[in-house]
């Protein structure tokens, strides 16, 4: 047979192995990339529907175990990156619970809570917990009587107004107060930053008096005794429409026993 040659009659030159070799990764590279491709979509897609099943198993568990008179509808988010991976670890990054429409004994209530550094095993604790309730002024009045109060509170912004009677110099007298809430962990402070006389005083003024006198005691309105032990009253935000309250707690099992052991004020 004869060979090959050039239009100059020279013999042409033999492809080398080196060019077959070229044209031949392309196809060895695609079948490394292909299945390492389709494993990851695979991966993904069974962690997802882990992470669904997972998200389902925990809004089950909780919305059983509400609180008598508690009821509503929860929504559960695992964050992070792979809930596979996260359980192998032993530990969740973060869940996030959502309960915006739950009913309390007839009383509409908002309530949110991200726990972070949630481990597998709930029989260990749980490093932090922020938790969030929410309540329009309706709701607050139904739920929380201010101390020494002779009516329901009035929300404003940052502020609580609510009527009171007491003895002062002698006189029984009317007031109205308006306070500043503030956190202090097992209670909500309500710190007097204006007052007025309503009744009981004909042509004597003696509202910086009073003022005087409710600040020396600012009233203290128990919260502990409605949490599980360890949890603490961290923000108080009042708007005229809402008040909103910021619970924390660090190192919580998340435990009936835990869960059912209430605080208390000292």
């Amino acid at each position: 047979m004869a060979k090959a040659r050039n239009v100059d009659g020279r013999q042409a030159p033999r492809e080398h192995g080196g060019a077959r070799v070229r044209r031949r990764w392309p196809k060895v590279l695609l079948g490394i990339v292909i299945p390492v491709v389709l494993l990851t979509v695979a991966f993904f897609l069974v962690d997802s529907g882990v992470r669904s099943y997972a998200e389902g198993r925990v809004r089950d568990q909780i919305e059983q175990n509400l609180p008598a008179g508690v009821t509503g509808a929860v929504t559960v988010r695992i964050n992070g990156a792979s809930v596979i991976a996260q359980y192998l670890a032993g530990s969740f990054q973060s869940i996030e619970v959502d309960a915006p429409a739950l009913t309390a004994n007839g009383i509409p209530v908002a309530a949110s809570v991200v726990a972070t550094g949630v481990p597998a095993d709930l029989a260990k604790p749980v490093s932090a917990v922020r938790g969030t309730i929410r309540v329009d002024q309706a709701a607050l009045n139904q739920l929380v009587r201010v101390p020494g109060a002779t009516g329901g509170a009035t929300l404003g912004n940052g502020t609580l107004t609510y009527d009171g009677a007491s003895t002062l110099a002698g006189i029984r007298i009317g007031y109205q107060v308006t306070a500043t809430p503030k956190a202090n962990g097992s209670t909500i402070v309500l710190q007097p930053k204006d007052a007025k006389i309503t009744a009981g005083v004909g042509g004597v003024d003696l509202t910086a008096s009073l003022l005087a006198a409710l600040g020396q005691s600012p009233v203290a309105i128990c919260v502990a005794q409605y949490l599980p032990a360890g949890v603490a009253v961290s923000a108080v935000d009042v708007t005229p429409t809402a008040a909103t309250i910021t619970l924390d707690a660090h190192n919580l099992v998340l435990s009936q026993a835990t869960l059912g052991t209430r605080g208390s004020c000292p």
